[in-house]
């Protein structure tokens, strides 16, 4: 599993930069995956954002210190990357539950995170439908957001913004115009270039835009060799499920890599109770 590898060896980067500035893009490029991925893959692994660990594990550090009075609390905000105590402080309370200046008294509870290596067990004990398809580069029209580089926040920017997609009304104007393949609506991530990640809510499209919307846009899906796994219940809880099995049980054994292309989510029904959808991973196979 040498992409497992190339996940520890990214996790060693990673740890051997809490003291000053961990790169996501240069942990990705370690990884040998697009930062959107690599933050992804992560989070589905270790079953935290990466962002998450990074901060569990720089305060476990910071509370090692304070406890052996080797620092000030200023001067570990300003070695965290923190821009004052107050962010500083702040974050070591979410992970302590006290704060710093409390770390040095005797007999208060802290709390330790270790670090983590990746390791996957392989359980099995439930099949997964899948297909692999080859498929040429397609248009898609719809509404768009920038996301951010940090995962942890898109997890609220993009239920928000569907949330807000389907208040302006726009939705059924994008399905009436569908006319490609894959039939749905769709969820797409992409880079649009080297360096905006944007989610799109967008339909299968080769009509015209719509002018009485100038809010939509237009973006072609690169093509790619797509694994896709159907799934159907209650969002956003299974289409989140689907996803970190694909990643923990599917992709370590398939002889495929995921590849630097837009993930896309396929919306076959609306009821977010019981909604059927697929899930395309853009793959290719390991050299």
């Amino acid at each position: 599993m040498e992409w497992l590898d190339r996940l520890n060896d990214a996790l060693d980067y990673v740890e051997e930069h809490l003291a000053d500035t961990v790169s996501y893009d240069e942990a990705a490029k370690i990884a040998c995956c697009s930062t959107y991925h690599f933050q992804r893959m992560f989070s589905y692994i270790a079953g935290v954002p990466l962002s998450v660990y990074i901060r569990r594990r720089r305060m476990t550090i910071a509370a090692f210190r304070l406890q052996r009075q080797e620092e000030k609390v200023v001067d570990l905000a300003l070695r965290f990357g923190y821009d004052s105590p107050t962010a500083f402080n702040r974050a070591f309370q979410s992970v302590h539950g006290v704060p710093p200046s409390a770390a040095k008294a005797a007999g208060v509870t802290l709390n330790t995170y270790p670090r983590i290596s990746f390791h996957i067990s392989i359980k099995g004990d439930a099949k997964m439908d899948y297909r692999i398809e080859n498929k040429d580069a397609f248009r898609i029209i719809g509404v768009k957001t920038t996301l951010d580089a940090d995962m942890e926040k898109n997890f609220q920017t993009v239920p928000k913004f569907w949330q807000k997609v389907t208040q302006t009304g726009v939705i059924p104007k994008l399905t009436a115009l569908m006319d490609g393949q894959p039939k749905g609506l769709l969820g797409v991530c992409g880079n649009t270039d080297e360096e905006t990640l944007e989610y799109y809510i967008a339909v299968s499209s080769t009509r015209p835009l719509p002018g009485e919307h100038p809010e939509v846009s237009e973006y072609t899906v690169p093509a790619c060799t797509w694994a896709i796994f159907p799934g159907r219940g209650a969002m956003p809880n299974a289409i989140q499920e689907l996803e970190k099995r694909m990643v923990t049980e599917w992709l370590p054994t398939s002889g495929y890599e995921y590849a630097n292309k837009p993930d896309i989510e396929v919306y076959l029904t609306e009821d977010p109770r019981d909604t059927q959808f697929e899930v395309w991973m853009p793959i290719v196979k390991k050299a």
